[in-house]
């Protein structure tokens, strides 16, 4: 059981959390593994923008930073760098899950999810996926629906 698991349980969070030998990381590689669109995996990715937040977007959308600063009332926003990531969120790239992060931080669901019934998340490793409505998503994650990407 690895840490976003544990983290699930504890919360009272149901998740089938289902695990893919030949991994997860990126968006090509959970949606083929998956069988299912690129759009509909929920890929949560980190950035700076005065402080980190994750940004919960389709694999199919590429998140634009200026809506971010924008958003957050800041000037710029950057990815975070890998040793950031893991330092506040607790997870490494490529399976950072959207929620039950190490420290709390904001979350922004890009609001293309939500055109979907079921999205797939990273849940805490790279090879390992969980299925969720993008509604649960924002209600666990307690985000903000955004236009965040080009």
């Amino acid at each position: 059981m690895n840490t976003f698991q544990r983290r699930a349980e504890e919360h009272g969070t149901e998740l089938e959390i289902e695990r893919f030998s030949e991994g997860t990381a990126t968006v090509a590689d959970a949606a083929a593994s998956i069988g299912c669109e690129r759009a509909q995996i929920a890929s949560s990715l980190a950035f700076i923008a005065d402080t980190m937040v994750v940004v919960v977007t389709s694999g199919a959308q590429t998140v634009d930073s200026r809506k971010l600063a924008t958003l957050r009332g800041v000037h710029t926003a950057r990815m975070a760098e890998p040793e950031e990531v893991t330092e506040t969120l607790g997870y490494e790239v490529g399976g950072v899950p959207p929620f039950y992060h190490d420290e709390s931080v904001p979350v922004y669901v890009d609001e293309t999810l939500t055109e979907f019934d079921q999205v797939w998340a990273a849940a805490g490793s790279p090879d390992a996926v969980f299925a969720i409505s993008p509604a649960r998503l924002v209600e666990i994650a307690d985000a903000t629906v955004a236009d965040v990407v080009e």
